[in-house]
C-alpha cells in the first residue's frame, strides 16, 4: 500500500486510500474497478460485504469492544467522479491517470479533475474501519454508484441492505458547517431536428469552437461568475448569423449534466463571400463576452477552422436553434428569502449533443423550493412549445429539507463545538446530495453531511485542503465515539 506523493500526510490511512483511488478509473456508470477495489479490501480485512443489482456496495464493520449494542451508523459516500481534463493533457481520469500534486496546504490534480468529490469520503470511510484509535458502534459503509448522473445509484439502492437509521453522508465540502439540506433537481432534454444535407458549392464549411472556460459544479459554482461555454457559443453564432446567415449542422458541448460546460463547438456552412464577415462578428462577440466576465472567467478562446465533412448544412432550422439556445435560462433564477446569500433556484444548460441529425440540449434545474422547481420546469415546457422542440423531463430527486430537531444533528453540533471551540454553521447546499433520495428509501433515517474544504469541483485543477481534511477526519472519529458512548 502506497500513498505516492501523499506519503507523510495525516491521517495516513485516509490519504493512502485516496491515492489508490486516483489510480482507478471510476467515471459515472463505469465504477466497476472501484467497486472491485472496495470488495477486495473488505475481503482482505474479513469484513462482510454485499452489492445490489445496481452496483452499490455495503460493507459491515463490527463495533469497537463493548459498543456492540449501540445503534448502527451508516457512513455513505459515492464511488464515481466527474472526469474532466484539458484537451491537451496526457492525463485522463477515465483511464485512472491523475497527476496528483501537493502544493502548500492543498492536494490537487494537474489539468484534470482530482476525484476528491467523493474519493475523500470513500477513503475516510475505509480509513475509519481500519483505525483502532476510532471508537464506534456497528458501522455500515454504503458506497453508491452514479451519483454524478442524477443520483441514479441511490435511487436504485436495495434498501434491505441498510439497517442503520443514522446516516452521515461524507460528501460535504466545508469543515465550518454541518450540511442539513440540499436542493432538489429536474433534468430536461429539448430536441430539435437539424435535417443535414450536402453543402452547396458556393458555401464553405467551418468548425467554430469556444474553449477555455473554467467550468465547475453546475450547482456549487453557479454564483462564481463562470462562463457557460454552450451559451457563449450560441451568442457567438447568433452575432455572426446577423451579418452572415449560415446553415448549422451540428452543435456539441459539455460532458456532464452536473458540470458547467468548459467548451463547445459547432459545424456550419456559410456563403464563401460572407466568411470574413462571419469571422469578424464572431470575434467581436467573443471579445464582448470576455469583457463581461473580466476577473472571473476571461480566458476564452475562439477557433474557426475549415471543416472537411460534406454532410453539413441544415435547411431552415438554424434561426430556431439559435433563438432557443438564447432563451434557455442558465444561471441563478432566485435567491433564498430565508437564508441570506443562499441560492434557492438555478438552471444550467450543461450538455449539447448532435446525433442522427437531431440536436439535444440538456439542462439541470435545482431548487430548495419544490414550487419554484415546478415553475422553472413550466418555463422549459413553454420554450419547447414556442420553438417546436420535443421535451423530455426527468424528475431527478426532491429537495432534502432540514430536520433541525434531529438527535443526530444535536450530537454532531455538540461534538463539533467541543472539538473546535465554536458552533458550526448549518448549510443547505445548492447541489444534489444523495440524502435527498436516501431519506425516502430509508424510512425514519436521520441524516447530516460533512466533509473537508474543496475547490474547483468538476473542473481541471480540482483541489482539497489538507488541514481541512484533518479536521474533517477528527470530527468524523469524535462523532462516531459520541454516538456510541
Amino acid at each position: 500500500m502506497s500513498a505516492g506523493p501523499l506519503a507523510g500526510l495525516e491521517p495516513a490511512l485516509l490519504w493512502e486510500r485516496f491515492f489508490e483511488l486516483t489510480r482507478i478509473a471510476r467515471a459515472s456508470k463505469h465504477e466497476g474497478p472501484a467497486r472491485e477495489y472496495v470488495l477486495a479490501w473488505a475481503a482482505a480485512h474479513e469484513l462482510d460485504a454485499s452489492a445490489d443489482a445496481e452496483g452499490n456496495v455495503v460493507v459491515r464493520v463490527p463495533a469497537s469492544h463493548e459498543r456492540e449494542a449501540k445503534p448502527t451508523v451508516v457512513l455513505q459516500s459515492h464511488l464515481d467522479m466527474v472526469c474532466e481534463r484539458d484537451p491537451s493533457s496526457p492525463f485522463d481520469p477515465r483511464a485512472g491517470r491523475i497527476d496528483v500534486r501537493v502544493e502548500d496546504d492543498w492536494v490537487r490534480a494537474e489539468r484534470t479533475t482530482l476525484g476528491a468529490d467523493n474519493g475523500i469520503g470513500v477513503a475516510a470511510a475505509m480509513a475509519v474501519a481500519g483505525d483502532d484509535s476510532v471508537l464506534h458502534g456497528p458501522l455500515e459503509l454504503l458506497f453508491t454508484v452514479s451519483e454524478e448522473q442524477g443520483l441514479d445509484g441511490a435511487k436504485a439502492l436495495d434498501a434491505s441492505l441498510v439497517t442503520g437509521r443514522m446516516l452521515v453522508n461524507l460528501d460535504g465540502t466545508s469543515d465550518e458547517a454541518l450540511t442539513v439540506g440540499c436542493a432538489g433537481s429536474d433534468h430536461t432534454l429539448l430536441r430539435l431536428p437539424l435535417s443535414p444535407s450536402s453543402v452547396s458549392t458556393d458555401h464553405v464549411a467551418l468548425r467554430v469552437e469556444v474553449a477555455g472556460a473554467k467550468g465547475g459544479h453546475s450547482g456549487g459554482d453557479i454564483t462564481a461568475g463562470r462562463v457557460n461555454a454552450i451559451k457563449a457559443l450560441a451568442r457567438v453564432l447568433s452575432a455572426a448569423f446577423e451579418v452572415a446567415p449560415f446553415e448549422l449542422s451540428a452543435l456539441d458541448g459539455g460532458v456532464s449534466r452536473n458540470a458547467i460546460p468548459r467548451d463547445a463547438h459547432a459545424t456550419l456552412a456559410v456563403p464563401r463571400d460572407a466568411e470574413q464577415a462571419l469571422r469578424t462578428a464572431a470575434e467581436a462577440e467573443l471579445a464582448a463576452i470576455t469583457r463581461q466576465y473580466a476577473g472571473t472567467d476571461d480566458a476564452l478562446s475562439l477557433e474557426i477552422a475549415p471543416e472537411t465533412r460534406t454532410e453539413l448544412a441544415a435547411a431552415g432550422t438554424t434561426r430556431a436553434v439559435l433563438d432557443l439556445m438564447a432563451a434557455i435560462p442558465s444561471g441563478v433564477l432566485a435567491m433564498s428569502p430565508a437564508l441570506l446569500g443562499v441560492v434557492e433556484t438555478s438552471t444550467s444548460l450543461t450538455t449539447a449533443v448532435t446525433q442522427d441529425g437531431t440536436l439535444t440540449l440538456g439542462s439541470m434545474t435545482r431548487s430548495s423550493n419544490a414550487a419554484a422547481l415546478d415553475e422553472a420546469l413550466g418555463t422549459m415546457r413553454a420554450l419547447a412549445r414556442l420553438s417546436g422542440a420535443a421535451i423530455e423531463v426527468r424528475r431527478s430527486y426532491p429537495p432534502w429539507e432540514p430536520r433541525l430537531d434531529s438527535p443526530l444533528l444535536t450530537t454532531a453540533t455538540s461534538t463539533f463545538t467541543r472539538l473546535f471551540g465554536f458552533e458550526p454553521g448549518l448549510a443547505v447546499v445548492h447541489g444534489g446530495l444523495e440524502c435527498a433520495v436516501l431519506g425516502q428509501k430509508l424510512p425514519g433515517v436521520e441524516m447530516l453531511s460533512i466533509g473537508p474544504e474543496m475547490v474547483g469541483l468538476h473542473a481541471p485543477g480540482e483541489k482539497v485542503r489538507i488541514s481541512s481534511t484533518q479536521r474533517f477526519y477528527r470530527l468524523l472519529g469524535a462523532l462516531l465515539d459520541d454516538l456510541s458512548s
